[in-house]
């Protein structure tokens, strides 16, 4: 998971696992292990969500200015900062999703899920 959270390749630990911002590339550049083979699907956008409202969200809430200050000041400085720290920590979190599910040997194997024989 810590491989995958530093957007490197969970099987070397060395590849980039995505090629864009939150595409996955299909194959490791350095060691070739097939990466689109992990389903992390909504998984991220779900604990990115979770992480953001309980780190952020919930403890910006108990303080005072938030209820008295004007909303046009509170909506632009609070809603910039939260999403820029929600788009710096989504992809994070895919990794750290994909790194998981190549550690428990989940994949995705013509179109449906499978688990990975533990005999292997």
């Amino acid at each position: 998971m810590l491989r995958g959270l530093r957007g490197k390749c969970p099987h070397c630990g060395a590849g980039d696992i995505f090629y864009r911002y939150l595409k996955v590339s299909l194959v490791c550049t350095v060691c070739g292990h097939d990466l689109d083979q992990y389903p992390s699907d909504d998984g991220p956008a779900y604990f990115t969500i979770l992480i953001v409202g309980h780190l952020v969200v919930a403890p910006l809430l108990l303080f005072p200015f938030i209820w008295k200050a004007p909303v046009a000041m509170i909506v632009p400085g609070v809603l910039i900062p939260l999403a820029a720290f929600t788009l710096v920590v989504l992809p994070r979190i895919k990794g750290a999703v994909i790194g998981l599910l190549y550690a428990l040997s989940i994949r995705r194997e013509d179109g449906a899920l499978h688990t990975a024989d533990r005999l292997e």
